[in-house]
């Protein structure tokens, strides 16, 4: 790990990586080694393993037992949105965005990032951190990690300025196609809290996101935190058959969210035809 990259965003970005690599490399219930160990280990001051541990925690990734130490927390539920053409679209939200640069750097990829945008970790990425605001307001905070060779002249006038995925394809080559993107709850950390704007502790929604081109080529791995008091995704859901009698398959057991057990006895379709990011009033 470079324990001299600059800046405390980017620093506990990586502190956050290298306990995400163990996680993933443990089974729920693992331990995993000591605040003072991964300091040591890492190079790091405690306030900074600790500000990563802390959103690790409120995430629902690590638990911290007093007295015990820390341990791989159970595996989340996981819930897969998926229409008839197993796809979603995407509206833009409303309001107008805007973004304001809180790091922009060349960084080695790690082992972590690496892996997701299938470089090696020595390979070196752009880490970009900026405040996502709308209309004047602070709405999210994004970590976005490109590889670097794709993007040799990117500036920092087009990640403040304009949609990033049109400067990508206009002034980079770049043509962004599909997207994974994981949505969990989580609470703002104290570093979070002060771009935001909200106290710490804030309820929040976790956004995680691999972004690939269209030749299948991983482009873009970002997380985001976005401010749980005014902002919220909806779904538009086909509940049963269609209008017009055509079969779908049924879905796989499990539960369908805010769908009371039972209310589908006979297994009719759920299935997902948009989504859309909602900005709530400023109150």
């Amino acid at each position: 790990m470079d324990t001299q990259a600059p800046g405390a965003v980017l620093k506990r970005e990586r502190v956050r990586d290298v306990i995400l690599e163990l996680v993933e490399s443990r089974s729920p219930g693992d331990p995993i080694p000591s605040e003072r160990t991964l300091c040591a280990e890492l190079g790091v001051s405690r306030p900074t393993l600790r500000a990563a541990v802390d959103e690790l925690v409120a995430s629902g990734v690590l638990i911290r037992e007093h007295g015990r130490g820390m341990f791989v927390a159970p595996a989340k539920i996981t819930q897969e949105l998926v229409s008839g053409r197993e796809t979603l679209t995407a509206p833009l939200a409303g309001g107008t965005w805007s973004s304001r640069l809180l790091e922009f750097t060349t960084v080695p990829a790690g082992a972590r990032v690496g892996r997701k945008l299938r470089v090696s970790p020595a390979a070196e990425i752009v880490y970009i951190a900026r405040l996502r605001l709308v209309d004047g307001a602070p709405m999210a905070i994004e970590h976005l990690h490109i590889p670097a060779t794709l993007v040799p002249e990117l500036s920092a006038e087009e990640l403040e300025s304009g949609d990033l995925y049109e400067h990508l394809r206009e002034h980079h080559g770049v043509r962004v196609h599909e997207a994974v993107q994981a949505i969990e709850p989580t609470v703002v950390t104290r570093a979070e809290a002060e771009p935001l704007d909200v106290p710490e502790l804030s309820p929040a929604l976790l956004f995680e996101r691999l972004t690939t081109d269209t030749e299948g080529r991983p482009v873009e791995y970002c997380h985001s935190i976005y401010r749980g008091d005014r902002y919220r995704i909806v779904s538009r859901l086909t509940l049963g058959a269609s209008p017009d009698g055509a079969t779908v398959p049924p879905p796989r057991d499990g539960h369908h969210p805010g769908i009371p057990p039972g209310d589908f006895a006979h297994r009719d379709p759920i299935t997902s035809s948009s989504t859309i990011g909602d900005v709530q009033a400023d109150r």
